[in-house]
């Protein structure tokens, strides 16, 4: 049994968006993440940290969802800025079973348990230099307080924090998520986005008491990082 953490799978089996005009980085993805996740056991448990589907409904993003299925291990599901997708939990739990996908869960405005630890996040927010303003700060404070009530949720257990966006890049930090990871004794982070030419900016290491990694799946070769045992 162990812990482990992706993002940014970004399937499209039932629609038209191959990740392969990104980059050879993507060539011939999915089966490099069949391949990878063969390597897993069925008591593993994986975070996947948004975008995952291209698909505009779940209906749409079903078979990406069987996919995701069929491969080894638990998996929690965060949103990403891609998952249009994304709906109530209550109406994706319903969708899941109603279609047989019995590995799969949400991870949002709760948190989920691994062994002693807490596993705590939510998509985040960054501020992109072309998108900025009210509707930033709005989204911003919903996010801050979706990952304060995931924290909230861990109690006293250890815990450790997924986002889809980073909260710190090169010349660019965000403190209301930092404040929140130092004040509940955050001491790992693990985050994706970023893509490409991106990966050169992440920050990777300790940052004020918490570790960062980043988790995107072309970052990561397409390997699932393993968290703990």
């Amino acid at each position: 049994m162990a812990l482990y953490a992706i993002g940014d799978l970004h399937l499209s089996l039932a629609s038209n968006k191959p990740m392969e005009v990104f980059g050879d980085g993507w060539r011939d993805y999915v089966r490099r993440l069949e391949e990878a996740f063969s390597q897993l056991n069925d008591d593993d448990v994986i975070v996947l940290c948004g975008d995952l589907s291209w698909g505009m409904s779940l209906e749409e993003s079903l078979e990406d969802f069987r996919f995701i299925d069929s491969l080894p291990g638990k998996k929690y599901l965060m949103k990403g800025n891609h998952d249009y997708w994304w709906n109530t939990v209550s109406k994706m739990d319903r969708f899941f079973l109603a279609n047989g996908l019995h590995t799969l869960e949400i991870l949002h405005n709760n948190c989920k348990f691994y062994r002693d630890i807490a596993l705590c996040g939510t998509r985040g927010w960054f501020y992109e230099l072309d998108n900025q303003g009210t509707h930033d700060e709005k989204v911003l404070l919903r996010e801050v307080g979706r990952l304060e009530t995931s924290l909230k949720a861990a109690g006293d257990r250890e815990k450790i924090c997924f986002l889809h966006y980073p909260p710190i890049y090169q010349g660019y930090t965000c403190p209301e998520i930092l404040r929140l990871l130092r004040d509940y004794g955050v001491r790992q982070c693990y985050y994706g986005h970023l893509h490409g030419a991106s990966h050169r900016r992440s920050i990777e290491g300790d940052y004020n008491g918490t570790r960062f990694s980043l988790v995107s799946a072309d970052y990561l070769g397409f390997i699932p990082k393993k968290i703990c045992d």
